[in-house]
């Protein structure tokens, strides 16, 4: 990321909410602290509580501290201080963005972003209240996932959207996207011989993609009741992250490209779901904070998905995610086709969370011997002092983008839409055929069932 930004105003609905606390602010510092932030910079944090903003500042000093991924220079953060405003309101009594305008005209800007990090059951309101106002101009809304709580909302909301702000300016954030050895999925691809010539069906026995995590619902037991990992994994960043890896034209549109490949999905009706989805809940989630004790919601979905592309017809894609497994972890494993019966695969890992970097194992000679031994060479991007530093958060760039314009990376709503018809119709699919939800231990590698589905031919 290169150049300043000047005269920005962020305003965050969700002021006082933990993706304010853990993500956005540190990542706002961040910004403010590599010099990309610079005059008439401001940061409008919007809650209910009745804080003043000594005490709001005290409040997030902390969550900085902790979260910031520069490290903290105390005048520099005091200086990021005088750019925080905390203004105490109900965004969801429209009579009181009045007040809210009134603040523009003293503090005016030339670029507004407007944060919904908030649920998405308020996001119409909001909408309707910064409508209202008449000291911002053209505001960019940014909206968290999942963009609406059914498919049926999220087209409401998207027309409503549109219709007020114009489609260039609607940010549906997926900060997955935004994750640095994400975007590097294309830049391996693209400048490496190596793999461009042989990223296809040809050479390409399967792909799996994981997001693991060792946590269970923690706090969020009343959301994650409700939407469960299908939709609040697979649907919002899965899929995308998918359409990433087997996209056919790295240096055209992006987003037009990723929409190439998810609609070549494999229709739900030609599938034989016992043998495309596993859904399935830890032991003890019924017992978590705000979760139904009869709760039929899974906590680990497993998918074996199938392209109808010419470049990657017969070629399983496999997606997992899970809460309360054995190990956190995000990759891509990329698993290359052997070149003799009993030889084992050439395979590209691509870490993208905790660790970032890069990891292939090949076959070489042993010393010595006549035998085939593994070599391993292993990358580790987040291991390097200088490389971890000058790497940007998600959250960081994405922010940054936004403040320049650039939607290259933020989910377009066809994309969204294409994600949510096929997840749902998997779904209803699974309930049809009355498959069961299956059980795993809490700190293992989730259920059998998704191994067995693996090794279905």
């Amino acid at each position: 990321m290169t150049g300043t930004i000047e005269h920005v105003s962020i305003t965050i609905f969700g002021g006082t909410g933990d993706l304010s606390y853990r993500k956005l602010l540190p990542a706002l510092y961040n910004l403010y602290a590599k010099g990309l932030l610079k005059s008439c910079f401001q940061v409008i944090a919007i809650g209910r509580r009745d804080y003043d903003n000594d005490a709001y500042i005290s409040i997030i000093e902390p969550w900085i501290r902790e979260y910031a991924r520069i490290q903290i220079d105390e005048k520099v953060l005091k200086d990021f201080f005088t750019h925080i405003y905390y203004f105490k309101m109900n965004f969801t009594d429209l009579n009181q963005y009045e007040r809210l305008d009134r603040f523009y005209r003293e503090y005016s800007c030339s670029n507004y972003l407007m944060y919904y990090a908030v649920a998405p059951a308020f996001f119409e309101v909001i909408t309707e209240g910064v409508k209202t106002l008449k000291n911002v101009e053209r505001p960019k809304i940014i909206i968290e996932k999942p963009f609406g709580e059914t498919l049926e909302d999220a087209k409401r909301l998207n027309n409503k959207l549109e219709e007020n702000f114009g489609e260039d300016h609607i940010y549906r954030i997926d900060h997955y996207l935004g994750k640095e050895m994400v975007r590097n999925i294309l830049t391996i691809r693209e400048t490496n011989p190596l793999f461009s010539k042989v990223w296809s069906k040809d050479d390409i026995d399967h792909v799996e993609i994981s997001a693991l995590e060792t946590v269970g619902v923690e706090t969020r037991g009343n959301y994650y009741d409700h939407a469960g990992a299908l939709k609040d994994m697979v649907q919002n960043h899965l899929l995308q992250i998918m359409s990433v890896v087997a996209l056919e034209n790295p240096n055209d549109d992006l987003k037009q490209e990723q929409i190439k490949i998810l609609k070549t999905l494999r229709p739900v009706e030609d599938l034989n779901i016992k043998e495309t989805l596993v859904l399935a809940q830890y032991e003890g989630y019924r017992n978590e904070d705000k979760v139904d004790p009869k709760s039929t919601t899974e906590t680990f979905a497993g998918l074996k998905l199938y392209l109808d592309h010419p470049k990657w017809k017969g070629v399983p894609f496999y997606i997992r995610t899970g809460k309360k497994l054995a190990r956190r972890e995000i990759e891509v494993v990329v698993t290359f086709k052997s070149a003799k019966q009993g030889i084992d695969p050439d395979v590209l890992v691509i870490k993208i969370q905790p660790l970032e970097g890069v990891y292939l194992e090949f076959n070489i000679k042993t010393p010595g011997e006549d035998s085939i031994t593994r070599a391993r060479m292993d990358f580790c991007q987040n291991c390097n002092l200088v490389f971890r530093l000058n790497t940007p958060e998600a959250y960081e760039r994405m922010l940054f983008a936004c403040m320049n314009d650039d939607g290259s990376w933020f989910s377009g709503f066809e994309q969204i839409e294409l994600c949510w018809n096929y997840i749902e119709s998997l779904k209803n699919a699974y309930d049809s055929k009355g498959l069961p939800l299956y059980s795993y231990q809490q700190d293992t590698e989730g259920p059998v069932e998704y191994e067995q589905l693996k090794e279905i031919q």
